[in-house]
């Protein structure tokens, strides 16, 4: 498996399907099929996440998703499903779910910076990633009724990204949006110029940077766990969440510095 040197500038080499590097200490992992539309195949997804891993694991504190070439991801790669076994076909959702949770799991934000076509899969990972960027000529769907095969796997993010409704009209119709609807409808956080996704993805990214990383692991890991828990048990739990997550140094030192009036001095821990 690729790896990177975590205090490098720029992209390790690589004849992987996605690179890694790191940015002005942003972790970057970019799709690199643009001639193909970045198919998601097995070796894309087990390269993909086994990089993220990787760059989790160094000082980063937030890491960009981005994508070469005209599309984003225009989902799995077809020619790895067809006259398959179902065994065959058990591995290729096996290894995105892990892709998928692997997202959610590392204790940095991911930022999907989103400049072309994410369907499918591809839209799946948009939906995934903790927030996302879009180009205005971005557009989303989830088409696989159209083929014969119901992006069920794909539903999972996108259904808790925006709500029932919203998500069985692009599941059962096919149909795609435009990135404008998409932030309407909460699969994107923000539209900006062609031109500016990585700029705006990576001013996010620095913006976020500026946080304790002791805080934002912890934040992060209790979003996704209240998320779907009944209020009084989310309550419950995350009571006791803020409550440790206050007593640790980053805490009393930010919480200590506003009262100074400067900047605190996170030490994450």
């Amino acid at each position: 498996m690729t790896t990177i040197d975590a205090t490098a500038t720029g992209p390790a080499t690589s004849t992987a399907p996605v690179t890694a590097e790191v940015r002005d200490g942003i972790g970057v992992l970019t799709l690199d099929r643009p001639a193909q539309r970045n198919p998601l195949s097995v070796a894309t997804m087990t390269t993909f996440t086994g990089l993220l891993r990787e760059v989790a694991a160094s000082e980063v504190r937030a890491i960009v998703v981005r994508a070469a070439g005209p599309a984003f991801s225009a989902g799995h790669d077809l020619r790895e499903m067809v006259g398959r076994t179902v065994e065959d076909e058990r591995e290729v959702f096996a290894v995105c779910t892990e892709m998928m949770a692997a997202v959610q799991e590392v204790p940095q934000p991911v930022i999907a910076a989103v400049q072309g076509t994410a369907v499918a899969a591809g839209c799946q990972l948009v939906a995934t990633c903790d927030l996302a960027v879009a180009a205005s000529t971005a557009v989303f769907g989830t088409p696989g009724v159209r083929i014969g095969l119901f992006c069920s796997t794909p539903m999972v993010a996108v259904s808790r990204a925006i709500g029932r409704k919203r998500a069985l009209q692009l599941l059962l119709t096919g149909e795609v949006i435009d990135a404008a609807t998409a932030a309407d409808w909460g699969l994107v956080n923000e539209v900006v110029a062609p031109d500016e996704v990585d700029a705006r993805a990576f001013a996010l990214a620095h913006q976020i940077a500026g946080a304790s990383p002791l805080t934002l692991r912890i934040g992060k890991q209790a979003f996704y766990r209240q998320i779907d828990l009944p209020q009084a048990q989310a309550y419950e739990e995350m009571r006791e969440i803020m409550a440790t997550n206050a007593v640790t140094c980053d805490a009393q030192e930010g919480m200590q510095a506003f009262l100074d009036k400067r900047r605190p001095t996170w030490q994450g821990r």
